[in-house]
């Protein structure tokens, strides 16, 4: 293993969306992961001109039979050997079920090789009590998820795959706990939460897959440019042996600035801070809890030292990192595309020319596509935030 890179090589395929221009789905999986030293195959299951936040784009959905055919091309010229594999979303029931055969034939192929292979699957249903992909998708996931390492819902799709209304501490625990013992899941994390988990807790509102708030940095000039009026909360478990939670929560201060592609990114470098944890835990790649089935820790292993744990805190911190620095470049990125529109001479949906200082007489179409483009995720120019960042917020026990 290189000394500056977590992992020891390690191959993943990458099944998400794909947009030309911005950063979600596979544009970030892939550069999260490459930047990180893994090998990364990607399946594309859309391919769009830009995210759906602007509200307005070009493309096409790839079908259940595109993605079974583009599997079978892998297979023939013998490129199927991955370490791990990242699902994300997936464009309908047929196709979650496709996605879901080629994760269970590679589960099939590792079953003799305790620990060989790890399926971090991020259900993407919806999320702040809506349902934003076909109904019949819901059903399909519930028959899946058994066969997933890792599972990364948020608080709505926690409810829809356990059937419990998470309204408090209490709730929520249950639906872990029925995460666990129905499908026998060993990992689990929920990436927002929208309530208070202490009396100490400030007011939170959970993190929108498509626009999610930004955490402030300690220390960082953020903190005094844009208030802290809340936090969230992200909460995991890994399983004991008879199914039972071991339950650990991070809270975290966030700012308000929306951003596209979080829990993308959050998925893309969990993928590797576990990976890192379970290699560091027993020895490295050669022995330890990477050479057990799902990466389960020990029965007696406490929940604030499960790798799980750890790889959290980590993936919080470089999101913090990323999120700041992108929350404070937000100004200048907006200036800069309005002084591109009018140097174009660019018309708003009144077909009136665009003047205006900082663009407040634009329209508020062009206004809401300028803004989207200002806060796609500044990764490329923060590399050293996604692979060394300073960890701040610790996990703490339920």
């Amino acid at each position: 293993m290189s000394p500056e890179l977590p992992v020891p090589e390690t191959g993943v395929l990458a099944v998400a969306s794909h947009v030309v221009s911005g950063h979600v789905g596979n544009k970030i999986a892939v550069f999260v992961l490459q930047s990180m030293g893994c090998d990364v195959s990607a399946l594309n299951t859309v391919q769009f001109s830009n995210h759906t936040g602007y509200r307005q784009f070009k493309g096409m959905r790839v079908s259940a039979q595109e993605i079974t055919d583009l599997w079978e091309g892998l297979k023939q010229s013998h490129l199927d050997n991955f370490d791990l594999m990242l699902s994300g979303y997936v464009p309908g029931a047929a196709a979650v079920e496709a996605v879901g055969r080629i994760a269970k034939e590679l589960k099939a192929d590792a079953a003799t090789r305790p620990g060989s292979f790890f399926w971090v699957l991020d259900p993407v249903m919806g999320d702040n009590g809506k349902i934003y992909v076909a109904e019949d998708v819901v059903p399909a996931y519930q028959d899946l998820i058994h066969h997933a390492d890792l599972i990364l819902p948020n608080q709505f799709e926690a409810e829809l795959l356990s059937g419990v209304k998470i309204t408090d501490s209490a709730t929520l625990e249950r639906a872990i706990e029925v995460l666990h013992e129905k499908y026998n899941l060993p990992h689990i994390v929920i990436t927002s939460v929208s309530f208070p988990l202490s009396a100490s807790q400030a007011p939170s509102l959970a993190g929108s897959r498509a626009h999610s708030p930004a955490p402030a940095a300690p220390g960082s000039p953020q903190q005094s440019r844009a208030p802290q009026t809340r936090t969230m909360s992200v909460v995991g478990s890994t399983r004991t042996s008879d199914r039972r939670p071991r339950l650990f929560k991070i809270h975290f201060p966030v700012f308000d600035c929306y951003f596209s592609g979080t829990g993308d990114m959050f998925a893309a470098l969990m993928v590797v801070r576990m990976r890192e944890a379970v290699c560091n835990n027993g020895g490295g790649p050669e022995g330890g809890v990477l050479n057990t089935e799902s990466w389960l820790s020990p029965d007696g292993v406490d929940a604030l030292d499960l790798p799980l744990a750890h790889a959290a805190e980590k993936v919080l911190a470089s999101m913090h990192e990323v999120l700041a620095r992108t929350c404070e470049a937000m100004p200048k990125e907006m200036e800069a595309a309005v002084a591109r529109l009018r140097r174009k001479g660019g018309v708003g949906q009144n077909g009136a020319q665009q003047e205006g200082k900082n663009g407040e007489e634009l329209d508020e179409k062009t206004l809401h596509l300028l803004r989207s483009r200002a806060a796609e995720l500044n990764l490329s120019r923060n590399l050293a935030c996604l692979r060394d960042p300073t960890v701040a917020y610790r996990a703490e026990k339920m």
